[in-house]
C-alpha cells in the first residue's frame, strides 16, 4: 500500500509477467505500484486510492481496453499512457483522442517507460503550479462565444453555465489559444509551448488533441469555427476572447 508522498502507478494489463516486469522497474524508480488484470479491478482501484498515473493495455483478455480508456478517463483526470501490444496507427490515433497522454507499444525498454512516466507527471505536476500561481495573481478569467474559463480554478463553462470536463493537456491547450486569440501558432509552437511531453519531429499527437478539444468546445466539430486550421502552418483561435 502506498506510503507518504509516494506517487502511485496502476498498472492496468491481463499478463502477470508484464505487470511484474513493470512493477519491479517502477519500483526501483521510487513509485509504489498497484496493479488490476482487467477494468472492473482497475475501477475500483482508482476509486479507492490516490492513483497519480495509470499505465493501460489495449487487449485485455479480450477485452476491450479503448472501453476501459472511456470508463477511467470518465471516472477521474488521471494521466493515463497506453502500453500495449497493438502498434497499429488506428490504435494510437483512438487512444489518444480517448484522452491518453502518451502511447508506448511492446516490446518496450523499462528506461523509456520510465521517461514518459515522469515526463507526463512532471507536465500535470507543472500545471497544477501554474494554477497555484494563477490564484495568487487574483485569477485570470476568459469569455468567448457564450463560454467562460476560469484559469486559477481550471473550470471550463459552457454557455448554458454546466462545467464542461476537459483533459489537463485540453485544458492547457485551450488555455495557450486563449491568451494567444486569433494568432496563428506552428505545430512546433504548441509542442514548445505545451511543456513536458517527449514530442517528435513527426509526432501527430498535437492534431489529436486539438481534434478532441474541438469536439468537446463545437457540435459540428467537422466544421469548426473556433479553433481554425490553418493549412500548412498550424492552428489559431477565431472566437472572440474577453477578459472577465
Amino acid at each position: 500500500m502506498p506510503a507518504g508522498d509516494q506517487q502511485t502507478i496502476l498498472i492496468v494489463d491481463d499478463e502477470p509477467e508484464v505487470r511484474a516486469l513493470l512493477r519491479t522497474g517502477l519500483e526501483g524508480e521510487g513509485f509504489a505500484v498497484v496493479e488490476a488484470a482487467d477494468g472492473q479491478q482497475a475501477m475500483a482501484l482508482i476509486d479507492r486510492l490516490p492513483i497519480s498515473l495509470v499505465t493501460l493495455d489495449l487487449k485485455l483478455g479480450g477485452e476491450d481496453g479503448l472501453k476501459v480508456a472511456r470508463e477511467l478517463r470518465a471516472a477521474k483526470n488521471t494521466p493515463m499512457i497506453m502500453i500495449t501490444g497493438k502498434g497499429d496507427a488506428v490504435d494510437r490515433i483512438v487512444g489518444l483522442e480517448l484522452g491518453a497522454d502518451d502511447y508506448i507499444p511492446k516490446p518496450f525498454l523499462m528506461r523509456e517507460v520510465v521517461a514518459r512516466i515522469r515526463a507526463v507527471l512532471r507536465r500535470y505536476t507543472g500545471a497544477a503550479n501554474a494554477s497555484s500561481e494563477a490564484r495568487s495573481d487574483g485569477g485570470q478569467r476568459y469569455g468567448f462565444d457564450g463560454w467562460t474559463v476560469d484559469l486559477s480554478r481550471r473550470e471550463v463553462r459552457d454557455p448554458r453555465d454546466e462545467l464542461r470536463e476537459l483533459t489537463t493537456a485540453e485544458f492547457n491547450l485551450l488555455a495557450l489559444f486563449l491568451q494567444k486569440p486569433g494568432r496563428v501558432l506552428s505545430r512546433d509552437e504548441l509542442m514548445d509551448l505545451l511543456k513536458g511531453h517527449d514530442w517528435t519531429p513527426m509526432d501527430r499527437s498535437i492534431d489529436a488533441l486539438v481534434a478532441r478539444l474541438r469536439k468537446k468546445l463545437e457540435p459540428e466539430s467537422e466544421r469548426p469555427t473556433l479553433v481554425k486550421t490553418v493549412r500548412g502552418v498550424g492552428y489559431a483561435f477565431a472566437g472572440a476572447v474577453k477578459r472577465l
